[in-house]
């Protein structure tokens, strides 16, 4: 793939940060990659090193400023407090509102055609902040969301299955958390209803959504982070975004109908986001709008507090 010449600028260049960044450069999206950081030293170490992966690719990686950052095409804001092992994405609101909060005010005048990207926790809920606090329309401004649960459900079902990932279509709906779901009913392998050609249990297919919801919980418990899951997810964004592919991705976007931002699928851009269709059973609807009260319910009583 040949790097556009456009430009992408990471707010925030820690683990999550400089992940992104690497797989930005190998896959040779952009020319030219802006890593911002308010820890300046720390954020030229991660530039020098990352540099050195540079003869691979025609992409330059630099440290910029917020100044720097507001006129890129893609704004990835991964700036936030690490995940704790044993918390909840939601446990993290208070300190990352905080942070969203700082950066969005920094980037302001920001480019009106800029698609700004959330991959910090909790990501439903910042998106919704995001949107409120940058002043772009709620098309350009979209979270990771479910799109890292997919992957991982996808990757569960097709080792079932004994074919290639990319022989399954399927979903996670809803919170990336806690109240997130499988699309069951929706779900296909090569075109195939996937319960038909994997005829699970319901207990089988619990296990399979509880395992999928708790992956990010057993890599932080033992090395304190997640970083090359989501870093690879938002390299796969950002290639939709740039060379406006138009692919159907579980994205958190806002929903009218709910009130709220949460993940459902959706058609990916170099404009945005914007809806699909998406067919759901009587019991996986309910569990979208069971979703999205928890996400407003956690709005309102933040905007009270604040």
């Amino acid at each position: 793939m040949s790097a556009s010449s456009g430009s992408i600028a990471i707010i925030g260049a820690g683990s999550v940060g400089a992940a992104i960044a690497y797989s930005l450069l190998l896959r040779q999206v952009v020319a030219d990659i802006i890593l911002v950081d308010i820890n300046h030293e720390y954020c030229q170490a991660q530039v020098e090193d990352l540099s050195d992966a540079t003869f691979l690719s025609n992409v330059r990686i630099r440290q910029g400023t917020a100044e720097d950052a507001r006129n890129a095409d893609i704004i990835v804001i991964s700036a936030g407090a690490k995940q704790k092992p044993g918390e909840t994405r939601i446990g993290l609101i208070d300190r990352n509102i905080k942070v969203l909060e700082s950066v969005t005010k920094s980037l302001q005048p920001i480019r009106s055609d800029a698609i700004l990207l959330i991959v910090a926790n909790p990501v439903d809920i910042l998106t919704f902040y995001a949107q409120r606090l940058s002043g772009l329309p709620r098309n350009q401004v979209i979270g990771s969301g479910t799109m890292l649960d997919s992957i991982r459900l996808t990757g569960i079902l097709a080792n079932k299955l004994k074919v290639s990932d990319s022989s399954i279509h399927a979903f996670v709906i809803g919170e990336h958390g806690d109240s997130q779901y499988v699309a069951w009913s929706s779900a296909t392998v090569h075109g195939r209803p996937l319960l038909k050609a994997l005829p699970l249990t319901k207990t089988e297919r619990d296990e399979i959504a509880t395992t999928t919801r708790k992956k990010a919980d057993s890599i932080i418990k033992v090395k304190g982070f997640t970083s090359y899951g989501v870093a690879a997810v938002t390299a796969r964004m950002c290639e939709a975004i740039i060379f406006d592919h138009r692919k159907i991705l579980p994205l958190s976007h806002w929903q009218e109908d709910l009130g709220c931002c949460l993940s459902l699928p959706a058609i990916l851009g170099r404009k945005g986001i914007s809806p699909f269709p998406v067919d759901l059973d009587e019991t996986e609807h309910q569990f979208l709008v069971q979703s999205a009260q928890a996400l407003r319910l956690i709005i309102k009583e933040n905007d009270q507090n604040s």
